[in-house]
């Protein structure tokens, strides 16, 4: 089983990047799990048809010791099954905390035993590093980290940061950054500012996906470029994404 986790500054297009990547891998066969580990609990609305699942945090208030692995995982487009953590009421609570207790009840119910995924992405806000944010790379769940950015200051500030995080967890034996996806935002000399940035983030440019008004027309949609736009170049952006990732196992 790849285990597989995707950082990213908020409002990025990370959420985005990974359902679509998880598209793309189911089509060419794979069993996808994806995690969303943000409490706007949005990573999987454009994999099940624009709506939003119950979160684990939600059912485990709700249903207690009742709860089943069919209340918290649920099948979208493709077959890939679609998890997200969720997060305490806004003001209350730490939503770290809140993504920990997914993960606790993930491995109580065996999810992965159950269901059994080739491949498991976990989509983390990484706006902060620290407490369950961090859980991905630092709990063992997964040994593959991207970072998806733009060229933007804040964008890849942020990315220094997680590397950072990575770097210090990588030596107990933890993740590793294996590279940086470059959501473009068309701002001016974008590819070269984020090669420059690369040499401190301390990775390589992974891929490129330009901007493109057919990811929007397609979350207009509910859904990934693959499920709604039947000649989209986008598809073959994604699936050589796809591809790249799946080249480094």
């Amino acid at each position: 089983m790849r285990k597989i986790a995707i950082y990213g500054k908020g409002g990025i297009g990370k959420s985005t990047t990974t359902s679509n990547l998880s598209a793309a891998l189911a089509r060419k066969g794979y069993k996808v799990m994806q995690i969303g580990c943000d409490p706007k609990a949005d990573s999987t609305k454009n994999l099940m048809e624009g709506k939003r699942i119950p979160t684990v945090l939600e059912q485990i208030k709700e249903k207690g010791d009742d709860l089943k692995l069919s209340d918290i995982v649920f099948e979208g487009y493709g077959g890939v099954l679609c998890v997200e953590s969720g997060g305490p009421t806004p003001g209350v609570g730490c939503a770290g905390r809140g993504i920990i207790s997914a993960f606790e009840k993930l491995e109580e119910l065996k999810a992965f035993e159950v269901y059994q995924p080739d491949i498991v992405i976990y989509d983390v806000l990484g706006d902060v590093v620290c407490g369950g944010f961090a859980m991905p790379i630092r709990g063992g769940y997964a040994k593959d980290v991207y970072v998806v950015s733009s060229g933007e200051m804040m964008s890849l500030y942020a990315a220094c940061n997680i590397s950072a995080a990575i770097r210090n967890f990588g030596k107990r034996g933890y993740a590793q950054l294996r590279g940086l996806i470059l959501n473009a935002k068309n701002i001016e000399n974008e590819v070269d500012i984020v090669n420059e940035a690369l040499k401190e983030i301390d990775t390589t440019l992974l891929h490129y996906i330009p901007r493109s008004s057919e990811i929007q027309e397609a979350e207009n949609q509910g859904g990934t470029v693959f499920e709604y736009l039947t000649d989209s170049k986008m598809q073959a952006v994604y699936s050589e994404l796809a591809e790249k990732i799946l080249a480094q196992d």
